[in-house]
């Protein structure tokens, strides 16, 4: 009885705390200094429905060099376009934080 109540338990907060959005595109642009990738999501509602409001995501390619000594051999970053100063490890902690901003998931 008590492993399942613990499984309830369990399950109840991660459909909670669950962040949910829908990805529209990703893409990746350019070449070596100019490279760069977008992410646009979709937020949901606390009760799960797709809302109409989106987060735009960025990350540039890492180059150091000028010219044709410039190279480019890492990420930058990614960063929600409406607060560019604000960094993520990753697309989705960006997504979340952008949606949590909003009041969606």
């Amino acid at each position: 009885m008590k492993k399942i109540l613990l499984s309830l338990l369990i399950a109840t907060c991660t459909i909670f705390s669950a962040n949910a959005y829908q990805v529209l595109s990703s893409k990746e642009l350019g070449k070596n200094d100019a490279k760069n990738q977008n992410i646009v999501v979709k937020c949901t509602t606390d009760t799960g429905k797709i809302s109409n409001q989106t987060c735009s995501l960025r990350r540039y390619a890492k180059c150091t060099g000028n010219g044709n000594n410039k190279r480019c051999n890492g990420w930058q970053p990614w960063r929600d376009l409406r607060t560019p100063s604000k960094q993520y490890a990753d697309w989705k902690s960006a997504a979340s934080a952008c949606c949590r901003a909003k009041g969606l998931r």
